[in-house]
């Protein structure tokens, strides 16, 4: 589904790490992990064609309908743009020839599984960072993408913001998606994702988190 073969990416002529080979199969579920600056983020814009790699091929094997969704970190988005909270979460229809009576029937079901009923009509700027992640994550929602690319989706998100993330991403799992995951909460990692891809300056290492990442650590790594 995901291959990536003799890959470098970062700022021209400055790779990140040594070139990175791995591969991910239909219906994976892995995440991303390392240190501020060390490219995690950079590396699925890649993945998802975004941005250009300095060395070697990223394939995805995807069928033309659904593609690829990519969920990026919200200090990307201009919080000025005139738009309410329900048209960003129906942007994620983009493409969708469902009528509009299933439409709407299913935007509306979406906002009640992020809780954000009653906030349809709010712009953008009068969203908390929290309410606009759940926002983002119900755009997500709306997608028939076979692959999930999620920039710390966890961002901003309260105890039950994060408990219907987690419940979301196992959802998606199970329904046969891919999904590859930005994360920095290692213990979310080691309790919800089977596999992981830690990047090191020194270089990368793929495998099973609860291998990867052997001590659950009791906070957040920076």
């Amino acid at each position: 589904m995901i291959a990536c073969h003799d890959l470098r990416w970062g700022a021209p002529g400055q790779p990140l790490t040594p070139a990175l080979d791995f591969e991910l199969s239909k219906g994976s579920l892995t995440a991303i992990i390392g240190a501020n600056g060390s490219g995690k983020s950079s590396l699925l814009k890649v993945i998802a064609g975004l941005q250009k790699p300095l060395a070697g091929k990223v394939r995805l094997s995807v069928p033309i309908k659904g593609g690829v969704s990519f969920l990026p970190q919200q200090q990307h988005l201009d919080r000025q743009f005139p738009i309410s909270l329900q048209a960003l979460v129906a942007a994620g229809f983009w493409g969708n020839k469902q009528s509009p009576d299933i439409r709407s029937q299913r935007l509306k079901t979406v906002l009640e599984n992020w809780r954000l009923n009653g906030l349809e009509d709010r712009p953008l700027m009068a969203l908390s960072g929290g309410e606009l992640q759940r926002a983002l994550l119900a755009r997500l929602s709306l997608t028939d993408a076979p692959v999930l690319l999620l920039d710390e989706p966890h961002a901003a998100l309260d105890e039950l913001g994060q408990a219907l993330l987690w419940k979301h991403i196992h959802d998606w799992h199970l329904e046969g998606r891919t999904l590859v995951i930005v994360c920095h909460d290692l213990a979310a990692v080691r309790e919800h994702i089977p596999y992981t891809l830690q990047i090191k300056s020194s270089g990368c290492a793929f495998g099973p988190s609860t291998e990867l990442i052997r001590q659950q650590p009791q906070a957040q790594v920076a």
